[in-house]
């Protein structure tokens, strides 16, 4: 019964993120600096993140329409050559640079939707390929902040990154 009662509260708070307060922030909104362009910058990496996935509009603080899902490939593609607030060299983030975001406080999405707003409860590509397995690259879980391997082929959402001149 009990497990019944625990789903169906999952159920309905399906489309809400869940925080906890007795975790500590590793993620937390001070470690970026929000641009009014639609960019946020990690202070500690000095990375530069687009606010929103590909596919989707920033707007007014938000990010407006669906992300796109994109195979491996398309994603790499899609980066290279891409220009977003007047600004270029944009890619897909490594494995490890993507898992900064990660907010391991929260699920659905584990993300501060304050920096990030609309952030899918999905997985994420990374650069990153498999060691052992060329047809398969690494994923965040921006529902849950875990990683695991994708087949390449596979259709994903993708966050873009550049490194801040």
């Amino acid at each position: 019964m009990k497990k019944l009662v625990i789903l169906a509260l999952l159920s309905l708070n399906a489309s809400a993120q869940t925080c906890l307060d007795d975790v500590t922030e590793t993620a937390s909104a001070e470690q970026f600096v929000v641009n009014t362009d639609g960019t946020a910058t990690h202070t500690e990496s000095g990375l530069m993140w687009m606010r929103c996935s590909l596919g989707q509009t920033y707007s007014n603080n938000d990010c407006i329409g669906e992300g796109d899902e994109l195979n491996w490939q398309q994603a790499l593609d899609e980066a290279h050559g891409y220009t977003f607030a007047g600004k270029s060299g944009w890619r897909v983030p490594n494995l490890k640079e993507l898992a900064t975001l990660t907010e391991r406080a929260c699920v659905r999405p584990a993300i501060n939707e304050t920096v990030f707003p609309s952030t899918l409860s999905d997985d994420y590509w990374t650069s990153t390929p498999a060691v052992t397995d060329a047809n398969r690259a690494w994923v965040v879980a921006f529902f849950n902040s875990s990683n695991a391997l994708k087949e390449k082929r596979l259709f994903v959402y993708t966050r873009l990154v550049r490194t801040v001149d």
